[in-house]
C-alpha cells in the first residue's frame, strides 16, 4: 500500500465541480433527513394503530418496490431530460409526497404515496451517485464517495433522532418533514448545468443499457445487494426489531440511528484507505471482502441480542458501517471505470441491486420477526451474509472478474 496511485491519463474536469459536489451534498442530507424521520415516524403510528408487523413490513418494502421499479428506466429520463432537470423532478415529487403524508390517515393512501416517493428516490439517488463520481477529482474519487455515504449515514442518525425528539405524537413532526423536504429541493437548484456525456449518442439505455451493465460488473452488484440487505433493508425494519425485544419505542426507533453512526464512522475511512493502494482495484475488492466478513461476523451474533439486548446496538452500528462500506467500494470500482450515460446505467444497476437487498429484507423481516424473531430471523441474515462473503471472495482469487 502507499500514499499514491500510478498517474494515468485523467478526463478534462467537469466545469463548477465543486459547486456541483457542494449542492449534491446538502440538497441530499436535507432530503434524506427528512425521509428517515418520517418512515420511522409512519411505521411507530402504524404500530400505535394495532396494525400487524407484517403489515408494517410490507409497507417499509413499498417504498424499496418504488425505487426497483423505477431505477431501470433512471439512464433514459436521464438522457431524455438532461440530468439537472431530472433532480429538480425527483425533488419536486419527494417533497410533494411529504406534505400529502400531513393530510391523510388512510392506509391504502400511505402505501400509495411511500410507492411514489420511492419511484422519484430513485431517480434522485441513481443521478446524485453518477454525479458525485462524475463531479469528484479521480485521484481522491474515494475520498468524495466515502464522504457522501458518510453524509447520507448521518441523516439515518439525525433524521431518527429529530424524530423522536419531536415526538411520534406530535402533529408538528409531519411538517417538519416537510420543511426539510423543501429546503432539500431549493438547495438542488445550485447544482450547475451538466455538460452533455461524452456517449450521449452511442450508449444503450433502458433494459439494454442495464443488461450491459451486469454483464461488466456482476460480483460489484452482488455487494451492492448485500449491502443493500443489511445497510437500509434490515435498517428500515428495526423499530419493529426492537419493540419486538422489548425496547420502548423512542430506543427502537433510534437503533435506525445506531446503524447509521456505524456509517458514519466507517465509510469515509474506507473510501480514504481504498484511494491510498496502488493497484487502487485490488485494494477496493480487498475492502469489499472484510467488510462482508464483518456483516457476516455481527450477524452470527444476532440469537444472542434476545437475552442481552445491549448487543442489539453493536450488531446494528456494524451492519449500517460494513454495508455501507460494500456500497461505498462499489461504486467507487464503478465511478473509476465509467463515465457519462455508462456511468449512469452501471450506477442503477448498482442501485437496483442495492435496492433489491432492501426490499427483500425489508419485505421478509416483518413476517420473520413475527413468525421468530430469534431462531427464524437470525438465519436468514447470517445465510446472506454468508452468501455474500462467499462470492466476494471466490471472486478476488479471479482478478479482472467483475
Amino acid at each position: 500500500m502507499t500514499t499514491s496511485s500510478p498517474a494515468l491519463p485523467q478526463p478534462t474536469p467537469v466545469p463548477g465541480a465543486p459547486l456541483g459536489l457542494l449542492s449534491i451534498f446538502g440538497s441530499t442530507f436535507l432530503e434524506l433527513v427528512s425521509h428517515f424521520m418520517l418512515m420511522p415516524l409512519l411505521l411507530l403510528r402504524m404500530k400505535g394503530a394495532d396494525v400487524s408487523t407484517t403489515l408494517a413490513g410490507l409497507f417499509a418494502s413499498t417504498g424499496w418496490l418504488g425505487i426497483f421499479v423505477m431505477t431501470p428506466f433512471a439512464s433514459a429520463i436521464a438522457h431524455r431530460v438532461g440530468r439537472r432537470p431530472a433532480l429538480w423532478l425527483a425533488g419536486s415529487v419527494l417533497t410533494l409526497s411529504a406534505l400529502l403524508f400531513t393530510l391523510t390517515d388512510q392506509l391504502w393512501l400511505w402505501f400509495a404515496l411511500n410507492m411514489l416517493s420511492g419511484i422519484a428516490m430513485a431517480l434522485r439517488w441513481v443521478l446524485a451517485e453518477a454525479l458525485i463520481a462524475e463531479f469528484s477529482p479521480p485521484e481522491q474519487r474515494g475520498r468524495y464517495v466515502g464522504i457522501f455515504q458518510t453524509l447520507v449515514s448521518t441523516t439515518f442518525i439525525v433524521g431518527p433522532a429529530a424524530m423522536a425528539w419531536l415526538g411520534p405524537n406530535n402533529p408538528q413532526t409531519l411538517w417538519t418533514v416537510v420543511v426539510f423536504s423543501v429546503l432539500g429541493l431549493l438547495w438542488t437548484a445550485f447544482i450547475p448545468p451538466v455538460p452533455q456525456a461524452a456517449d450521449a449518442d452511442t450508449a444503450h439505455v433502458g433494459l439494454t443499457g442495464l443488461w450491459r451493465a451486469l454483464r461488466a460488473h456482476p460480483i460489484i452488484m452482488l455487494a451492492g445487494f448485500v449491502g443493500g440487505f443489511f445497510e437500509t433493508g434490515v435498517t428500515s425494519i428495526l423499530p419493529l426489531y426492537g419493540l419486538a425485544l422489548g425496547l420502548g419505542v423512542a430506543a427502537s426507533a433510534l437503533l435506525v440511528s445506531a446503524s447509521g453512526l456505524g456509517g458514519v464512522v466507517l465509510m469515509m475511512p474506507a473510501g480514504i484507505l481504498a484511494d491510498r493502494f496502488q493497484d487502487q482495484a485490488r485494494g477496493r475488492r480487498t475492502l469489499m471482502v472484510v467488510c462482508a466478513a464483518i456483516t457476516l461476523g455481527a450477524t452470527c451474533v444476532l440469537p444472542f441480542v434476545a437475552q442481552t439486548t445491549w448487543l442489539s446496538w453493536p450488531v446494528v452500528f456494524l451492519w449500517g458501517g460494513a454495508g455501507g462500506s460494500l456500497y461505498t467500494m462499489a461504486m467507487t470500482d464503478i465511478g473509476a471505470r465509467e463515465k457519462g450515460i455508462t456511468l449512469v446505467n452501471s450506477t442503477s444497476v448498482l442501485v437496483l441491486t442495492y435496492t433489491l437487498g432492501g426490499l427483500v429484507a425489508s419485505a421478509a423481516s416483518g413476517a420473520l420477526i413475527d413468525w421468530s424473531p430469534t431462531v427464524g430471523f437470525p438465519a436468514v441474515l447470517v445465510l446472506v451474509a454468508g452468501v455474500g462473503l462467499v462470492a466476494l471472495v471466490k471472486a478476488g482469487a479471479q482478478p479482472g472478474k467483475g
